[in-house]
């Protein structure tokens, strides 16, 4: 019995190891193709660029966001501009002046949300005011790295609103050949790690509500 242990173990366990190597491969495979898929959803233009919507959303983290925010605004794409996501203290007319913009001229059509912390908090505190508006369109400004996971969490608060991506290009960010750019590749893949764990989040909130509705019919209990 001792010998056909000897024999036996060490066959099971490279059984083990080769099994579990197999899973890694297949992992990783999967891991690859969902980042590559994930780069081909990083918009390379504007979608619809000349169609007018009801309001601009800039989300902030860069200051050609907000310019091409206000030049958007300047050429009347909009009714009004929200800006999302605002530090405490600055003001519009601190930001038109940044930015080199009378702020006369824009007063009027620019509104800030400061409640936003996160790309999930911009698409709350735009929800809201965008409700508040009654508006049923929005030309969305933001990074074109970060348009992905934005469109998702936008589309997800806001399922009935037309959404048009507008993104903007820093000049730091490569997307050709982008694996051959340390930072642009860090990036890409920090944005795909958090764009599936909010997908993953929506989708298991979608499974709570389904569970829900089916055991007791009513989705907010």
């Amino acid at each position: 019995m001792a010998s056909q242990r000897m024999m036996f173990g060490p066959t099971q366990a490279k059984r083990r190891i080769s099994f579990l190597m197999i899973l890694l491969v297949l992992a990783l495979g999967v891991w690859t193709y969902g980042l590559i898929s994930f780069v081909d959803l990083i918009p390379d233009k504007a979608v619809k660029a000349d169609q007018t919507t009801d309001a601009i959303v800039v989300l902030t983290g860069g200051s050609d966001r907000l310019k091409e925010g206000l030049t958007l605004l300047t050429n009347k794409k909009a009714k009004k501009l929200f800006v999302s996501g605002v530090y405490r203290g600055n003001d519009v007319k601190r930001l038109l002046a940044i930015q080199q913009y009378n702020p006369a001229e824009l007063m009027c059509c620019i509104n800030l949300g400061y409640a936003a912390t996160s790309t999930a908090g911009n698409a709350l505190e735009t929800a809201i005011w965008i409700n508040e508006q009654k508006y049923r369109s929005l030309r969305l400004v933001t990074a074109n790295y970060h348009m992905p996971r934005s469109l998702l969490e936008f589309h997800h608060i806001m399922p009935d609103v037309e959404i048009l991506p507008h993104p903007v290009f820093p000049e730091q960010f490569k997307r050709d050949r982008w694996w051959q750019w340390p930072g642009t590749a860090t990036l890409i893949i920090s944005e795909y790690t958090k764009y599936n764990i909010a997908s993953a989040l929506k989708n298991l909130g979608n499974l709570k509500k389904m569970w829900q509705v089916t055991n007791d019919g009513s989705p907010n209990k």
